[in-house]
């Protein structure tokens, strides 16, 4: 008789506990039917103060954890340069590492997902094996806003095939001083360049619907968010010192610094980053006018604004001197998101004190946590919180090699190509008894890539994987050619040698940020030796790869044919293709190539400009298979008969 009654007990507690189900508060913000507005409502009335402001912490993945991602709410995770899981780490790697985190922030009361964000800034650029494309002078010198596009899209797949749904990019700095540091990072000391390339962050995001300009946008699970930087006047700084003061009036600021940024919030774009830079002697990272009033109200951004890293420790001199007026100052000027990195406890009680004790008002907390809240919601974060294995494919495809490599060829600019009266050397005969190939950026991918390169400053060497240039030339010339590698020959070698041409090699070393600050722009040693030595002897062609106009005007007489390839990435057979004349230079100068560095800044359009070679310059080339030659070559025979036969079918 005994089991009856534990029967009915059972019975119910299971009645019970269904009708506590049936009960159970339906939870809006996790319905994607719903609005967005109302999602955000129903989620920040459910919000304590200490879950709002973890949604405001980004921390580096060194610090993070599931626990601290559990137990401080955290917003965000971001990757900076090369903050990476191990050396030479596997996308699945990378995925594990990030679904970790995020089943940290799902664990807690809420389960708001948190956002992991990378420097993405030429391609998955941390990340071992990705494909790294040109850096951005490069590609400003294409002109080519689809090809920009295309880039962004390629870019997008390869940061989610590392479990990944936020990129840093793009910068969209008007470089107007090439000491900067950073001046590789910006397409070009033109705004109108500048503004054309924002065509990256569709590539990224997706394209904004229509009726929705202006709103935070990402077109489902291969696109990621964008964040555009850095805001604003960041390429304007005083003799091009890094995160230094721009002095302008307010008529300069909008139209050569603020143009991009319009075209960049119609097209969506999700999230804002300051600049470490001042205007007028105010740090950007405090700047409540510009940051509040201009970019939110007036331009009517409704993404979230980020700090740069360790941002508003930099609003004191020295950094970090007094943090918490530094957190006043940042939030109150209107970041939304703030980059830690490392201190976030520091930071979560700082604002915490602030805000309980009314020196930050409950409605600066609110704007930024719906601002947040926005974005996630905008790219399906709720619904799509951990990433699978199913786009690791993605990471370094051959299909995104081919657009890089296109990207190189396009990116080239040729700025002499013979010495006067004498035939042009280019395209170079890939049918030769011997060439040398010489310098210090011929068989170096480091080299290649430049900064922002599987580490923060690039490093030299065979870093990750791709094409030499060397390898590239090697592979492109005659299988007969023997083609001979010196890095750093004497003259003697070189006249001995008997080589029919050479083609040289040369330019900057790997640097980033502060680091590449440089007053004098001299060309590194021991490029101008490897210069003097070979073209003395032998006819040449020398290829820079810099990233900005460096001091070439004694060497150029010395050069039969001279190349400003950038930073190409890691496809170095771009260059090769259109050195030998597979296809033709179509490039232009994207910056202003000075004489001397007494000259700086110039840009195009003042009054005293007297350039060595200026915006815009680039001679042409037609790819061979428009010369007589193409008939001793079977590939180009086969390519005229194919489109002979597509134009007599379009005739009929």
């Amino acid at each position: 008789m005994a089991k009856y009654p534990i029967f009915l007990i059972g019975m119910v507690l299971v009645l019970c506990c269904c009708t506590s189900i049936a009960k159970a508060e339906y939870m809006i913000y996790k319905d994607p039917k719903h609005p967005t507005s109302l999602r955000i409502r129903d989620l920040m009335k459910r919000m304590t103060l200490e879950e709002k402001i973890g949604q405001m912490t980004q921390i580096d993945r060194a610090v993070a954890s599931t626990e601290v991602m559990k137990n401080y709410y955290i917003g965000s995770v971001l990757s900076g340069g090369g903050s990476v899981p191990a050396p030479k780490a596997s996308a699945e790697t990378w995925v594990d590492m990030v679904n970790d985190f995020q089943r940290g922030s799902l664990s807690t009361r809420l389960g708001i997902p948190m956002i992991y964000g990378i420097d993405a800034v030429h391609g998955n650029n941390n990340v071992y094996k990705a494909t790294i494309f040109p850096h951005n002078v490069g590609l400003g010198a294409t002109r080519d806003p689809e090809l920009i596009k295309r880039i962004g899209a390629a870019t997008a797949l390869e940061v989610r095939a590392t479990g990944i749904p936020y990129a840093f990019a793009p910068c969209i700095a008007v470089c107007r001083d090439p000491r900067w540091g950073r001046c590789y990072e910006s397409y070009s000391e033109d705004p109108s360049v500048v503004k054309s390339m924002t065509e990256l962050i569709p590539g990224l995001q997706g394209d904004v619907p229509p009726n929705s300009k202006g709103v935070p946008y990402m077109a489902g699970q291969k696109k990621v968010i964008a964040s555009a930087k850095h805001f604003v006047g960041d390429g304007g700084t005083t003799d091009g010192i890094n995160e230094n003061n721009t002095v302008s009036n307010m008529h300069e600021l909008l139209s050569i610094h603020m143009p991009a940024y319009y075209d960049s919030i119609i097209k969506g774009v999700s999230t804002v980053m300051i600049s470490y830079s001042s205007w007028n002697g105010v740090k950007m990272h405090a700047n409540r006018d510009l940051i509040t009033g201009f970019l939110k109200k007036r331009l009517r951004f409704r993404g979230f604004v980020i700090s740069d890293w360790e941002g508003i420790d930099r609003i004191t001199t020295p950094p970090h001197a007094n943090y918490t007026y530094s957190i006043l100052a940042g939030v109150n000027a209107g970041i939304d998101m703030i980059m830690v990195p490392y201190n976030y406890t520091e930071f979560i009680d700082g604002l915490t004190f602030l805000v309980k004790n009314n020196f930050v008002s409950m409605s600066r907390i609110d704007d930024a946590v719906k601002r947040i809240l926005r974005v996630k919601f905008a790219m399906g974060l709720f619904e799509h919180p951990l990433a699978d294995y199913s786009m690791t494919k993605y990471l370094g495809c051959q299909e995104h090699r081919e657009l890089a490599r296109e990207a190189v060829r396009k990116s080239l600019v040729l700025l002499k190509n013979g010495q006067s009266g004498e035939k042009p050397l280019l395209p170079l005969p890939k049918k030769a008894s011997k060439i040398l190939v010489a310098g210090t950026h011929a068989n170096d991918i480091g080299n290649q890539c430049g900064g922002w390169t599987i580490e923060w400053h690039g490093a030299s060497g065979n870093i990750t994987v791709g094409t030499t240039i060397l390898t590239a030339i090697k592979n492109t010339v005659d299988p007969k050619t023997e083609v001979i590698f010196s890095e750093n020959p004497d003259s003697d070698y070189v006249k001995t040698n008997k080589f029919e041409y050479a083609v040289v090699v040369v330019g900057e070393p790997p640097y980033s940020e502060t680091y590449g600050d440089n007053t004098n722009l001299t060309l590194p040693d021991p490029g101008p030796s490897i210069i003097t030595n070979v073209c003395g002897s032998v006819k040449c062609i020398v290829v820079l790869i810099t990233g900005r106009p460096v001091m070439i005007q004694p060497y150029v007489a010395q050069t039969n044919a001279l190349v400003a390839a950038s930073l190409p990435g890691t496809e170095g057979q771009g260059v090769a293709d259109v050195l030998f004349g597979d296809y033709g230079f179509t490039g232009k100068l994207s910056r202003t190539w000075f004489k001397s560095v007494d000259q700086l800044p110039m840009n195009v359009g003042d009054k005293h400009y007297d350039p060595l070679f200026p915006f815009g310059y680039g001679l042409t080339t037609e790819p061979l298979v428009f010369t007589l030659g193409f008939f001793y070559q079977p590939q180009y025979i086969i390519f005229f008969l194919l489109k002979t036969c597509d134009f007599l079918v379009h005739l009929l």
